[in-house]
């Protein structure tokens, strides 16, 4: 399968992006291609590629690619194209070929030689075995070398029955997607999530989380079964239980042969052994059965039809005959060639991966057989049909016809009576009557299912399919019950940790179960139940999976949504803070555009009708609505901003919307003309005063959101008055005294943030103000310098630190950078280097001056918090007037001077709030 020779293209990772993400809005396959010496040459360069590659896979052909037409791809490979968009185009068309295709791919240039080629699936471990021989083919026929196709085929259909759910399982999955229910795959088995939250139910093929363990037991337990049953007055095979030979024989003898011979505890009539007469049948059913259970049960045989009745939720939904399995002769061939004729029909697959199964040919059909004084090598006449078993399971080969509309009612309510007494929600009924159509008179009920294949209904031989699958979702989720808990995602460069804190406590306060993810941790009502940076999909689906939860509150980073994807599908809520260039250099980040364009998929994943929250003095966010991806689906869109005049909000308010702003100092709520106080900035401590600007923002969007969601203002305003900087919002511009002055902890660490911080600096008059700063070594340079010129303008004097995960970088060369940057912009300005950030912290506290004030921005709080706490410091609410000092250096009056020009928006600055 693979060709021979140095590969000229190297596949460094493939990883799943199962939620919506920024190549699709379904799951996709990720490749990060290394080209090599294929890098930016093209396709038609190769002498008899192109021709290679559509005579192996002429279905490309129908490509269309970007130009929108069939032929568009062909038309690409003459023109000339990279080769990772062959491999993409290869890839899908291999999928095509083993019948899990999808149609939509992307390729995009990362960084050199590298290129991310994704691609949709549907069965991962396949999708990417094939996606590798993918590169394989491609390297292959540049080389000038053959391929082999068909072995490549043939192991990915191996690798996609291994690997889908069943038949029972798809049914019961797809229903619930055509009711809009979340469906998620849970582990590798056919366990299906349907629903978050407390709305939150499961379910493995037939079975669903509300079916009764006890039930279940007694279901299997056949004997037990047969004897409730009886007692009960429903008609049931005689049997006995059986652990010898000798006891079956006997068994039989007092029974009346032919008999049925299969495990106390089977299914899928599996050993099942029918028409069971002399002794050598007996010793080979009675050993058969014991491989699957040490007691047998040996009992009487009906004789009649067999059908199957499917009782949900206490009805009966469908009802199929099931036909023995069986050929047609044709005067030509021997039965046991008539057998593997019907196996190759398409419809007839191994286990349970087609509509039917194949026929197995084993010691029942011989004896069978026999019986009828036949053997496989008998070639019947032509037209003649050749009953091989008298077991009518479809896992052994059996067809079915639908009769539902046939069934009798007093059959019908005896079946739904059966699965009554069993307890079972989901049930099959197997019975042996002469007609369901009419009243028992002989007969009756052969087995109780606790997890009945619902396939026979679905994909019946003849008669009409019957939607067992909507049956059983709808027993979970009646019509008009919820499915979904509501879902707010928060996003942006900065302050989104501050809001979904902010949000999750308001709601928590509501009375709510809240479910939140940040980057300190998930948290369940309140409990950190997961330690770490959780802003991703898999801590999403943490949150989602909690049958506790009743609301989520999901920060959603960059990186997440990059790697993997969003862990919801749709949102109630999406926020956007602000949109930064920080990552630019990382990830293939190219641009601040791309940027915007990962982080707004939260807001295209925003559901029809649901409230979309964007910053209005944002550049960048005031024209995301211009944006076709994100108008795409309707919704509310309501904006927030710290200027009333800001023109986006007068116009807004103009057309009837809805905007949160800083007014007259308290936030207030206007909707078209209308105008509603909500709090004093004075009142929430978070703001200090309205001193942080950045927290007045981040405020605004916090009431923002939870007006959407719905919260009072009376409940809104208590909670945001006790929600605590050090309590509740940890790490984020937390103030401290210390040795009469003051120590300001926070996790900035972008030109932004210092930004932010060194505003609410230039309010605090004749103050020293230390910035202890370092940003992380994935930075590109020039966003590294970026933030220390800022940086420079803003404090009186730097430490600069580095952080302890350098991230590729060698000791020293953040710092070096930084330093560097800083004197450039400040020749005069003390900048201290001191590496380690706990001594940095300490040397900036020995230095530290009456009223002083040093903002430490760090990279792991609890070691901060741990010093902080051994040199005694307090946590304070707000700075006290400033101690008097002679006068104010002219480099500070520049400085502050600069940065509130920085502050302004049109003729409107925002104003500083006087000291506490």
């Amino acid at each position: 399968m693979k060709s021979k020779g140095k590969a000229s293209m190297k596949i460094e990772c493939i990883r799943p992006l199962t939620g919506p993400n920024v190549y699709s809005y379904r799951p996709v396959l990720l490749m990060r291609l290394d080209l090599r010496e294929l890098v930016e040459r093209e396709s038609r360069e190769f002498k008899g590629f192109n021709e290679q590659l559509l005579t192996i896979l002429p279905g490309i052909e129908n490509h269309h690619c970007s130009l929108g037409r069939p032929g568009g791809f062909v038309t690409r490979l003459n023109e000339g194209t990279y080769f990772g968009h062959v491999v993409e185009h290869v890839a899908l068309e291999l999928t095509e070929l083993c019948g899990i295709g999808r149609t939509h791919g992307k390729t995009r240039h990362d960084t050199g030689s590298i290129y991310n080629v994704a691609i949709e699936f549907q069965a991962e471990k396949a999708s990417t075995y094939l996606f590798e021989q993918a590169v394989n083919l491609v390297d292959a026929l540049v080389r000038g070398e053959g391929f082999e196709l068909e072995p490549v085929l043939e192991h990915a259909r191996f690798l996609i029955a291994d690997a889908h759910v069943g038949p029972t399982t798809r049914a019961i999955t797809e229903a619930a997607k055509r009711r809009n229910i979340p469906c998620r795959r849970d582990g590798a088995g056919n366990r299906i999530q349907l629903g978050y939250g407390k709305y939150l139910h499961y379910v493995q093929a037939a079975m669903t989380d509300q079916t009764s363990a006890i039930a279940v037991e007694l279901a299997q337990d056949k004997d037990e079964t047969k004897d409730r049953l009886h007692r009960n007055g429903i008609p049931v095979p005689k049997g006995q239980v059986v652990y010898s030979l000798e006891e079956a024989t006997r068994a039989a003898d007092e029974l009346g042969r032919p008999v049925v011979v299969k495990p106390l505890d089977g299914r899928q009539g599996k050993a099942v052994s029918l028409e069971v007469s002399t002794a050598e049948e007996m010793k080979v059913a009675f050993e058969a059965a014991q491989e699957f259970s040490s007691a047998v049960l040996v009992e009487e045989m009906f004789c009649g039809r067999n059908y199957r009745v499917t009782i949900v939720g206490g009805r009966m939904v469908a009802a199929s005959e099931r036909l023995l399995p069986h050929v047609i002769g044709d005067g030509v061939n021997s039965i046991r060639d008539l057998i593997a004729i019907e196996n190759k029909n398409p419809l007839r697959g191994d286990g349970h991966e087609k509509p039917l199964t194949k026929i197995k040919v084993d010691f029942d059909v011989v004896t069978h057989l026999h019986h009828a004084g036949m053997s496989l090598d008998t070639i019947p006449p032509r037209g003649e049909r050749i009953i091989l078993s008298n077991r009518s399971n479809l896992s052994i080969g059996a067809t079915a016809e639908d009769v539902t509309d046939r069934v009798h009612p007093g059959v019908a309510r005896m079946c739904e009576r059966a699965a009554r007494l069993i307890g079972l929600d989901v049930c099959g009924v197997d019975l042996v009557i002469p007609d369901i159509t009419a009243p028992i008179t002989s007969g009756g009920v052969i087995e109780v299912n606790a997890s009945p294949g619902l396939r026979m209904h679905h994909y019946p031989s003849a008669g009409e399919p019957r939607d067992v699958g909507e049956a059983v979702v709808d027993a979970i989720f009646p019509a008009g019950a919820p499915s979904r808990i509501p879902i707010i995602s928060i996003t942006g460069t900065n302050g989104k940790t501050t809001v979904t804190r902010m949000t999750a406590h308001v709601l928590s306060k509501t009375g709510l179960c809240v479910g939140m993810t940040t980057t300190d941790g998930i948290y369940i009502d309140g409990e950190r139940v997961v330690e770490g940076d959780t802003t991703g999909p898999q801590s999403a689906q943490v949150v989602l999976s909690d049958p506790a939860v009743e609301a989520a509150v999901l920060e959603t980073a960059r990186g997440g949504i990059l790697r993997r994807g969003l862990g919801y599908d749709w949102s109630d809520i999406g926020v956007m803070t602000n949109i930064s260039d920080d990552h630019v250099g990382q990830d293939g980040i190219k641009s601040v555009e791309d940027v915007i364009y990962i982080k707004s998929l939260v807001a295209e994943r925003v559901k029809e009708g649901g409230a979309l929250i964007l910053n209005a003095d944002d550049e960048h966010l005031s024209k995301l609505m211009e944006c076709e991806r994100v108008k795409r689906i309707p919704k509310r869109v309501i904006y927030f901003s710290l200027h009333e005049n800001n023109p986006l909000i007068r116009s807004h308010l103009q057309k009837g919307g809805t905007a949160y702003i800083a007014k007259n100092k308290a936030v207030i709520e206007s909707t078209g003309e209308t105008d509603r106080w909500m709090m004093d900035l004075s009142m929430p401590p978070l703001v200090m005063n309205g001193a942080a600007d950045f927290q007045v923002a981040n405020l605004l969007a916090t009431v923002a959101a939870c007006r959407a969601f719905g919260v009072e203002q009376e409940v809104l305003l208590k909670s945001l008055i006790n929600f605590s900087s050090w309590t509740n919002n940890p790490g984020r511009a937390n103030l401290y005294r210390l040795n009469g002055g003051h120590v300001m902890v926070d996790y900035g660490h972008n030109t932004d943030a210092f930004n932010a911080i060194c505003r609410m600096a230039s309010n605090w008059k004749d103050r020293r103000v230390t910035g202890v700063i370092g940003v992380p070594g994935d930075r590109a340079d020039d966003i590294i310098d970026h933030a220390a010129r800022v940086a420079a303008k803003g404090f009186n004097r730097v430490i600069v630190r580095e952080d302890h995960d350098l991230r590729g970088r060698k000791p020293g060369d953040v710092a070096n950078i930084l330093c560097r940057a800083i004197r450039e912009i400040s020749p005069g300005m003390e900048c201290e280097v001191v590496l380690d950030e706990i001594e940095a912290l300490r040397r900036a506290v020995s230095q530290m001056e009456k009223g002083e004030v040093i903002v430490h921005f760090y990279e792991k709080l609890q070691p901060v918090q741990r010093a902080l706490q051994e040199m005694a410091a307090q946590p304070a609410t707000t700075l006290p007037p400033a101690p008097v000092r002679e006068s104010t250096p002219r480099r500070i009056r520049t400085a502050r001077s600069a940065l509130a020009k920085s502050r302004r928006i049109g003729k409107r600055s925002v104003p500083a709030m006087p000291p506490a």
